[in-house]
């Protein structure tokens, strides 16, 4: 098991250290869906994510999935799929993983409300790509994509937010 910790803007851990970007709220204790928050605690990596058209499959510790354009996540606290990843159309609210601007093009799952899902505390929490110029995300865990593929290589098993 490989635990990094994402403090201050930086995620490290095995003996690396890159920077890094949370939420535009920062880290809460108080996680509720849609406000920009990243929670604090220990977030395990359950699996992670990829577009196979754009990238090679990523060497890591847990299951990797191809991800195409059908997929997607369901952010919508009151629908029965909740913080589950959907087929696409999907109808209620959602967010599409197969994105142009290459943040889902390795996206790591990471273990928050999930086991029980409560609604309203918060979905797809993921490890990702960061944007060019490290803008706020809107409650993940980004980086660029060769700091990602580093920290997946180095076995990650998951995130302590403090």
């Amino acid at each position: 098991m490989t635990e990094f910790v994402f403090e201050n803007g930086f995620l490290s851990g095995a003996g690396f250290k890159f920077r890094a970007v949370c939420g535009r709220a920062g880290v809460s204790r108080r996680k509720a869906e849609g406000d920009g928050a990243t929670p604090a605690g220990w977030l395990p990596l359950l699996r992670v994510l990829y577009r196979a058209d754009r990238t090679k499959i990523p060497g890591c510790a847990v299951a990797v999935e191809p991800i195409g354009p059908r997929d997607g996540w369901c952010d919508d606290p009151l629908d029965v799929a909740y913080n589950r990843p959907v087929r696409l159309p999907y109808p209620a609210r959602h967010e599409a993983l197969w994105r142009e601007d290459g943040i889902y093009d390795i996206a790591g799952v990471l273990g928050w409300n999930m086991a029980p899902v409560e609604r309203g505390r918060g979905s797809a929490i993921f490890l990702h790509v960061a944007r060019p110029d490290y803008a706020p995300t809107e409650g993940c865990i980004a980086l660029a994509l060769a700091d990602l593929r580093a920290c997946l290589t180095a076995g990650l098993t998951g995130v302590r937010v403090v």
